[in-house]
Formats: structure tokens, C-alpha cells, sequence
């Protein structure tokens, strides 16, 4: 037998008790799985996405909405950005006290033009605790998918609790499938053979997540 054989074959038991006529496929399939691990408040949600995403390396950081344009400027600052790359629809007091010059998404942008950019900063569309996960789904506050995976440096802002969610089936409820997804986990990284981690293959080398409550 084949791994084809086989693969199908498990597919066919676990098909074996749903009825064989026109129901969609959404409703004859039973979806009672669990939809989180254990019970938590909003802010110890919010904490274990915190937890998961600097153990995925991302370098996380807390404060309130007033706060924020200050924080992204000191980050920006930190990094040594001389440039950004800003969606179309970031709000604009985000980035009002950094000092580095805004560059536009644009159409025409090639990944040459955006490997010249020295960071990103976006929102997002959700974020997972329990995995750690940032979704992006296109956005006016995210923008298109690259400018995401080409910059060397991506500052994604968050806003919780509102935008936190414990689990993935949570995120699947609140995304739109036809949208382009991008799931973050943590910065671009690999590893070869001998285990040796190497990070910005293919996305940004550094991940900052800014978690602002209120606003």
C-alpha cells in the first residue's frame, strides 16, 4: 500500500459516519473539538501571548495608547531607522514622534525597493495566544504582504485585549478566508542540519510586538 493508499484511507474512516447526500461539508462535519485549553481571564490570556511570542524570540513590549507614539519613536530610534515603511491606513499619530522618514506602500515598490527600507511598522488583523501567532490579513493598517517579508525589521502593534484571541479556531472565526493571510510566529528563522539557528531567511531578522491597551 501507498502513502497515497494510506493517507486516503484515514481520511475515508474518519468520513465514515457522515451522511452520503448534498449537506455542505460545513454543516455534515461536526466541529465539537475544543475551542481553548483551560480557562483564563482577558489578562491572563494577553500574558500567555506575551509569554509565547518572546519565546519565539520577538521582542515584546507593553504600554498604553497614549503611549504608543512615543515607544514606536524610541524603537525606531533604537534600531538606527532612517527610513520606514508605512501601510496606507496606519493611524497617522502612530509614528508622529519619529523622527525617521515615511515610506509609502506602493504598487510599483520592488523587493529591491523594500530590502532599502529599515523597518516596518504595521497593525494587525488578530493574535493568538496560545501559539503565539500574529495574523495579518492586508489591511489599510497592515498593507500589502511583502512589506512585512522583506524589511529586515517589522514593529507590529497590537491591540489588546481586544485583538487577542486563545486559540486558532478563535482566530478562524474572526478572519475572512478569501483575504490574504499571512501567520507570524516569531521572526523569520531555519535551521540547518547540525541545528544551527539562522534567522531573516525569509522575513524580518527582528519581530517587535507592542501590546497597547486602551484606546
Amino acid at each position: 500500500m501507498s502513502s497515497r493508499d494510506r493517507i486516503l484511507g484515514r481520511v475515508r474512516r474518519a468520513l465514515a459516519d457522515v451522511a452520503d447526500d448534498d449537506t455542505p461539508y460545513e454543516q455534515a462535519v461536526g466541529r465539537a473539538y475544543l475551542r481553548e485549553h483551560g480557562e483564563r481571564t482577558a489578562g491572563q490570556t494577553v500574558d500567555l501571548l506575551a509569554e509565547n511570542l518572546a519565546d519565539y524570540r520577538a521582542l515584546v513590549h507593553r504600554c498604553a495608547d497614549e503611549e504608543l507614539p512615543e515607544l514606536l519613536a524610541r524603537l525606531l530610534a533604537e534600531r538606527g531607522s532612517r527610513t520606514v515603511l508605512v501601510p496606507p491606513g496606519l493611524p497617522p499619530h502612530w509614528l508622529a514622534a519619529a523622527a525617521a522618514t515615511r515610506v509609502p506602500d506602493r504598487a510599483a515598490s520592488t523587493a529591491r525597493d523594500l530590502d532599502r527600507v529599515d523597518s516596518v511598522v504595521t497593525g494587525c488583523a488578530v493574535a493568538v495566544a496560545e501559539t503565539g501567532t500574529l495574523v495579518l490579513d492586508g489591511s489599510p493598517d497592515q498593507g500589502r504582504r511583502r512589506i512585512t517579508l522583506v524589511p529586515d525589521h517589522h514593529i507590529c502593534v497590537v491591540r489588546v485585549p481586544g485583538q487577542v484571541v486563545p486559540s486558532v479556531p478563535g482566530a478562524l472565526g474572526r478572519l475572512d478566508p478569501e483575504r490574504p493571510l499571512t501567520w507570524i510566529s516569531g521572526p523569520s528563522a531555519t535551521s540547518d542540519i547540525e541545528l544551527d539557528r539562522v534567522e531573516g531567511v525569509h522575513g524580518p531578522r527582528t519581530l517587535e510586538v507592542v501590546l497597547v491597551s486602551g484606546g
